[in-house]
Formats: C-alpha cells, structure tokens, sequence
C-alpha cells in the first residue's frame, strides 16, 4: 500500500498545512503553533517539491491479473520476476525511467531519446508457468535488435527465466519473462 502514496504529494501535504497553520498562528500571536509551521513546514513542502521533480510515476498493468495466475505468481514466480513486478509498480525518485539501467546494460539504450519506455505490464501463464510481460513503446529500437539481444536478456534476468519477444503493433515491443517450469 504505501509503495502506492507518492511520498512527494504526501510532502506537500503535510508541509502545505503545516505551513498554513504557521502563517495562521503568527497572524495570531501564537509562537509555539507559529515556530511548528515554520521549522517543519516549510521544508516538508521544499522536501515534497523535491521529490515531485524527481518523480517517476509507477507503471499500471494493462489488464487485471486472474486468481489463477496470481496463484501461479505465487507457486512458480522467479525472485528476479517478483522484483522487477514491484519496482515497476511502485513511485520512483531519481531514475529517468524504469529499467532505465537494466536496457543501458543491455545495449538497449543507446540515448535518453531512444531508450524503450516501459508503458505498462501483464502477467500471464505460458505452457503452466507464470511469465511476466514487460509493454515497451520502442520506436526507434526494431524488434530485430531485441531479437539479437535476447540471449544476453535472458542471462541478465538471471536462472530460471526465458525470454519470448513480440510485436503487439508498431513501435511496441512485448518482452516476456517467463519462469522455467519444473
């Protein structure tokens, strides 16, 4: 739950009112009331400011994840499948983009222009074992790159995973991980 609460938005908050409370205070003469709104609430909004500019905003799935295959999650999903599931569906601060480190090694991201953008993601089941698919919007990196990037995208993923690549439509690239069964 609280990876779903941007911690900027909460700054803001929080600071914004007690920082009113502040101004309100001193317009009444009202120190203790007055110093609070002052020493904490001003640099909560500075702090909330902050990590708003910073923000990088958590990837939705693109359709809703059956019981079944939260099931199978839960039996078969790889450490490294369950990770990357709840660092992209959490608030970021600091990062450019998601997996933005991970492409960059990969040889996948040449330039902050034409890195893959991580759009969203879906959980499926693949021959009884869970996989998770990674939506890219990809327009200047051609599903043939990726192609040639697979073997080295399933040694980075780590054990226990293989990689199938795919094309919905134009510039999107579906990247699927998907866990090694038995």
């Amino acid at each position: 739950m609280l990876r779903q609460i941007s911690l900027g938005t909460l700054g803001l908050s929080v600071g914004g009112f007690l920082a009113i409370m502040g101004f309100v205070a001193y317009a009444t003469e009202n120190a203790t009331l007055n110093l609070v709104g002052f020493f904490y609430g001003i640099p909560l909004v500075l702090g909330g400011l902050a990590l708003k500019a910073s923000e990088l905003k958590p990837v939705p799935l693109s359709q809703p994840t059956p019981p079944p295959i939260l099931k199978l999650r839960e039996e078969t999903a790889t450490p490294t499948q369950k990770q990357i599931r709840l660092d992209v569906t959490r608030y970021r601060y600091g990062q450019k983009a998601h997996l933005d480190e991970a492409l960059e090694r990969l040889g996948l991201s040449p330039s902050d222009e034409e890195r893959p953008l991580l759009t969203s993601l879906r959980e499926i089941e693949v021959e009884g074992a869970y996989g998770l698919v990674l939506e890219f919007t990809s327009p200047m990196i051609l599903l043939d790159k990726w192609k040639e990037k697979q073997e080295k995208i399933e040694k980075f993923f780590g054990p226990g995973i293989r990689v199938t690549l795919s094309q919905s439509e134009e510039d999107k690239v579906d990247v699927a991980l998907v866990a090694r069964c038995c």
